[in-house]
């Protein structure tokens, strides 16, 4: 039918799912603008829990002028304030389950939790059960949020995410943050994609996570390259759990264990557990449900053999789980009864203890060390390359996204299950959920310095400004961190941005194949692609550099890039490209002079990729003036 955009069906997505600020080096104490109460973020995420501490609305002023939006309430959301200046709900494509609440009330915790990340208020003694204990804050305390809750306990569906997208924008809000989302073949067979196109043309940066599907290659999702797609790194902050066997023996693995164990239990196999009535005796060993025997596990530790949320052994009356298989340890989970987390390296010793006379263990409470490799990207962030457009790099960068302690919904419990009796203010998260708001946070800081900047002025100087990470333990090297690690402080005076907007875009678009009619319901008006309009991804005015190649195929690309002076108003940039001997680059010209701020310069980049016989190689080009460094990744690689 006329007007109709794209037609896809109304598909359900998922979420993705404090010392994190601290250790990017953005203390409390940092320089701020009196304009960062003025910034409005919009959260797309499961709601709010507004009685939290970090959404406390004492010294706050009435909300913006520009503010547009309300505030839907019910018996159970009677009002927002003026930390909460708006908030609505959508569920047109889910049930409102009877433990949910049909407003804008959170009933899950991810949506609390997220907005907390971003503009939560400081809030001195948090913790979770003593765990992280510190003040909590948000990236820009004095913020505003706006709530948009698609989210429920079926999923996200497409329709309302659309719906809260126009709305946000309608309403006034500068950033958008949505840390959930699903895989799509084409741009514009997405909700976040249409609304994040929406967003930019209206002068709005989207936030998006690029999911947890990590960590083979190309999993990422939300990698639309008009918004910024952030993976998830650990911060040095790790929580380790000892067992103590009858026998002396400590073992140590990962959880976030809050129960204390005084005693010694006896300790079981759940393999030597089987329910042989539940019809799934053969999962006994997993712990699966319905696979143990309750009369031989009750009041006992059950041995697992692998990871799960503890329902069964909960449910058959143990005291304790301990789980093992051969995953990577890198982040720590809750679980509803005392657990830990441990390799397949301590099976054997295990196994045999587990066969001597009456064998005990006790599960110690978790203790807090210190992670020496931090910042690395956790296993479970998804990774490039980029699927749709294959020379676009994407993540664009990486921000905090493991053992986060933040807001809560208390309609909740720790581990979100209903077997969980716990109930907290503020829970220790991981997942690329908790590092979108990191950099949503980032860009609202930037927001509040520079009001004027475009989104991609934005997204460009966050990524042109982050931390180099170390590819040595990141072995997927860009395709897991982007342009690096999240730096707030330095992005907010980057020296150069290379800018784009809603032409650059469609030239892209048009490039990429998408015809008139698409092109003119996305605009609004008579856009359409021509031999002047047809512009080619190599020269979409992008922060970083990839080129695709097949094996043993030598390949030579031409960029076309232009920055704007937002520094000095009279400096000059040298160009210091760094790569490996097999990549070749040049940069001409290798000089930039400005002699005024706001003042364009125009450069090509030339890379010559020889015969690939490895998965990826990497370098990089700075503009450096001596006090500004302006960094983008030039990645080359096989698919």
């Amino acid at each position: 039918m006329e007007g109709i955009v794209s037609v896809f069906p109304n598909e359900k997505m998922q979420l993705f799912t404090t010392r994190s600020w601290d250790f990017i080096g953005f203390p409390q104490d940092v320089e701020r603008t009196t304009t960062e109460s003025d910034i409005i973020v919009g959260i797309i995420d499961s709601g709010i829990w507004p009685e939290s501490a970090s959404f406390n609305a004492k010294g706050f002023s009435p909300p913006p002028r520009k503010w547009k939006g309300t505030c839907q309430t019910s018996s159970n959301f009677t009002s927002c304030n003026n930390k909460i200046i708006g908030a609505r709900y959508y569920h047109t494509g889910a049930e409102v389950e009877p433990n949910e609440y049909d407003s804008p009330r959170d009933s899950d915790g991810h949506g609390t939790h997220t907005a907390s990340i971003v503009a939560g208020g400081l809030v001195s003694g948090a913790s979770l059960l003593g765990f992280g204990s510190g003040t909590a804050r948000g990236g820009v305390p004095s913020a505003r949020i706006a709530v948009y809750k698609v989210c429920w306990s079926k999923g996200c569906y497409s329709a309302d995410v659309l719906a809260a997208f126009d709305d946000a924008i309608a309403d006034g809000v500068d950033i958008i943050s949505v840390s959930l989302g699903g895989y799509s073949p084409n741009y514009f067979e997405n909700p976040i994609a249409i609304g994040a196109f929406h967003a930019l043309k209206n002068g709005i940066l989207t936030s998006t996570a690029v999911g947890n599907y990590g960590h083979n290659r190309a999993t990422i999702t939300n990698l639309w390259p008009w918004s910024l797609s952030v993976a998830a790194s650990t911060i040095d902050r790790k929580f380790v759990t000892k067992v103590q066997l009858g026998n002396n023996q400590v073992y140590e693995g990962v959880s976030i264990n809050t129960f204390e164990m005084n005693d010694m239990y006896p300790i079981i196999y759940g393999g030597d557990a089987q329910n042989t009535t539940g019809g799934n005796s053969e999962y006994s060993s997993l712990c699966d449900k319905n696979s143990l025997n309750k009369s031989l596990v009750n009041g006992k530790i059950v041995l697992c053999d692998a990871l799960n949320w503890g329902e069964e052994a909960t449910t058959a009356g143990a005291v304790g789980m301990i789980m093992r298989d051969g995953a990577l340890k890198d982040f720590s989970l809750s679980f509803s009864l005392p657990a830990s987390y441990m390799d397949w390296s301590n099976g054997t010793e295990l196994d045999q203890y587990l066969n001597s006379t009456r064998p005990t263990a006790k599960i110690n409470r978790s203790v807090e060390v210190k992670d020496e490799l931090a910042p690395f990207i956790v296993s479970f962030s998804s990774r490039g390359p980029n699927l749709i457009t294959r020379d676009i790099l994407k993540p664009d960068l990486s921000a905090p996204g493991v053992n986060i302690l933040a807001a809560w919904s208390e309609a909740s419990t720790v581990t979100g299950k209903e077997w969980d009796t716990r109930v907290v203010p503020y829970n220790i998260m991981s997942g690329t959920s908790m590092a979108c708001p990191h950099a949503s946070g980032a860009a609202a800081y930037i927001k509040s310095f520079h009001p004027t900047w475009s989104p991609s002025a934005i997204k460009s100087a966050l990524m042109t400004t982050a931390s180099p990470m170390r590819g040595e333990i990141n072995t997927d090297l860009e395709f897991s961190y982007g342009s690096g690690q999240v730096d707030p402080v330095k992005a907010a005076n980057p020296g150069l941005v290379y800018d784009a907007g809603e032409t650059d875009y469609i030239k892209f678009l048009c490039g990429e194949g998408y015809g008139n009619a698409k092109l003119q319901l996305i605009t609004g008006d008579n856009t359409s692609c021509s031999a002047d309009t047809n512009g080619t991804v190599w020269a979409l005015n992008y922060p970083s550099f990839a080129v695709s190649t097949k094996y043993k195929v030598s390949i030579t690309r031409n960029f076309t890039r232009t920055v704007t002076n937002v520094g000095t108003p009279a400096s000059t940039y040298k160009a210091n490209v760094t790569v490996p001997p097999r990549l070749c680059v040049q940069v001409e010209p290798s000089i930039l002079s400005f002699k005024s701020l706001g003042q364009k310069k125009t450069f090509s980049v030339t890379v010559r990729v020889p015969a690939l016989d490895t998965a990826i190689i990497s370098g990089s080009l700075v503009w450096n003036d001596g006090v500004y460094q302006v960094r983008s990744p030039i990645v080359a690689y096989l698919y």
